[in-house]
């Protein structure tokens, strides 16, 4: 990755790189078998600090926390989160999922569903970037169709209910 100096490159933006680490800890959980907890991001964390050049400058601190919240927030809630992907993911056995897909959807679910300050369709297109990055273009693809469906849901349930 370019240093964090290049503001032209969107991964540059500290949402951008939370929802990164945030997805790369969950992955490294979820090959592990092991639930995400603080001890593990700690290490996780000092591991990978080089790699994507982060400093102890606003901008890392931003990332770091914006990881620790969504990791956190999916921890927490990875039953909800996991049932709105299965429930949108039709055809599609849950654990056949790829390992980097699936934890793509669930930062971004966790964001539409927990991160009230970013627009679901943001959330999306993140998510679809990543999942380009990580994962090659058909996963864009198919985790856009997924995550429009579960914002889809969502926006059904907010919908007022007619007397």
């Amino acid at each position: 990755m370019n240093s964090p100096d290049h503001q032209g490159d969107p991964r540059l933006h500290s949402k951008r790189m939370g929802r990164e680490l945030a997805m790369q800890f969950l992955f490294e959980c979820d090959m592990l078998h092991v639930m995400p907890e603080f001890a593990g991001w700690e290490r996780f964390f000092e591991q990978i600090r080089t790699e994507h050049g982060l400093k102890d400058n606003r901008f890392g601190r931003k990332s770091r926390e914006y990881a620790e919240a969504l990791f956190s927030a999916v921890a927490v809630h990875g039953g909800e989160i996991d049932d709105l992907i299965r429930r949108q993911s039709q055809n599609w056995d849950f654990s056949r999922l790829a390992t980097v897909d699936r934890n793509v959807m669930r930062v971004a679910v966790c964001e539409m569903l927990y991160m009230k300050d970013v627009p679901h369709v943001v959330s999306i297109n993140e998510a679809v970037e990543i999942a380009m990055d990580y994962s090659g273009e058909r996963a864009g693809s198919f985790i856009n169709g997924v995550l429009n469906g579960v914002k889809d849901a969502l926006a059904a349930n907010t919908a007022p209910v007619e007397a």
